[in-house]
């Protein structure tokens, strides 16, 4: 007779972290914005927030790192619950570009729209439209309702950091200007958008973010509905097709679960219906994204069945 006691979800993220760091870490902390260089490169922690509302943990995963690039999912979802899918798709579109994360190849060539909110013309776009009277506070309130914890904080060295080294991003906010995508003064609209990027948080925030992700919108804890189901359709199609840059296609071929990567080492991911996921380690790939945090959810999903076409039985595990 086949055995249907639950697995050992714990000791499957225990040995998701033994196998991310038998790999070699081959990759680079990111460099550009100075203050990112500030942290340990052999860190690795996962979280795991499961719909059995248990949270199972391996590693640093309550080191403080900066949201990076993970926040342009909680910015889209602002947006849109505050301006409207109209407003915002008027200004950005839904498309992948195969292009590094801060490329400004397509708006020169192709269009002046950036062509989604996962690369860094599409999510100052985005920064643009958030209608309320002080975006960034009411970006950190929606972070910390998404991330279940409500005394997250900005990292002031990392702001001032990426403002001083913002220039790129500075060429992509002008060109937008220039263009009409940006209506708002350019400064005004970057500030908040060097201060979403360095909010400090840990996997377990994240994790509780891909748990809402993972229940239609809704804190499981609590039962509150914190984003409208249609706006979860769309930001979590986006992280399949843009949220890991343009190593997308790679890693929903690979691993199959709806993920954002950020240059500070996270990933954030969701599964459907079960798990919310987070992984932090600051090596990056040639593409941005965590080495050893993808090798982590390439073993989760493989020992798992979490593939979003593996047919998989979840429920083993709780």
């Amino acid at each position: 007779m086949e055995n249907s006691a639950p697995k050992d979800l714990q000791k499957v993220v225990e040995l998701s972290l033994n196998y991310a760091k038998s790999c070699k870490n081959t990759g680079k902390v990111a460099s550009y914005i100075p203050e990112l260089e500030n942290v340990d490169p052999s860190a690795l922690g996962i979280a795991v927030v499961a719909n059995n509302k248990k949270i199972y943990t391996a590693g640093d995963c309550e080191t403080l790192f900066t949201i990076q690039s993970i926040s342009k999912t909680i910015s889209l979802i602002l947006a849109l619950q505050t301006a409207g899918t109209e407003k915002v798709f008027s200004k950005v579109w839904v498309e992948p570009t195969g292009d590094p994360f801060n490329s400004m190849i397509k708006l020169e060539t192709k269009t002046h729209i950036p062509l989604n909110p996962m690369i860094n013309a599409g999510a100052i776009a985005v920064a643009g439209v958030i209608d309320t009277p002080f975006p960034f506070a009411s970006f950190l309130e929606l972070t910390r309702k998404l991330c279940n914890r409500d005394d997250i904080q900005i990292s002031e060295k990392v702001y001032l950091s990426e403002k001083a080294s913002g220039d790129r991003n500075r060429s992509i906010a002008y060109l937008l200007k220039s263009e009409g995508v940006l209506e708002k003064d350019v400064e005004e609209v970057l500030d908040v958008y060097f201060k979403m990027c360095s909010v400090e948080i840990t996997a377990i925030d994240l994790a509780y973010f891909g748990s809402v992700l993972a229940n239609d919108g809704v804190n499981i804890f609590t039962g509150e509905r914190l984003i409208d189901n249609s706006i979860v359709k769309i930001v979590k199609t986006l992280m399949v097709t843009c949220g890991l840059y343009d190593g997308s296609g790679e890693f929903a071929i690979d691993i199959g679960i709806p993920a954002k990567s950020g240059v500070g080492g996270g990933i954030v991911a969701s599964v459907e219906e079960n798990f919310g996921i987070a992984v932090y380690s600051p090596k990056l790939d040639d593409k941005g994204n965590s080495v050893w945090g993808i090798k982590a959810l390439e073993y989760l999903s493989r020992e798992m069945k979490l593939h979003f076409f593996a047919g998989a039985k979840i429920n083993e595990y709780y």
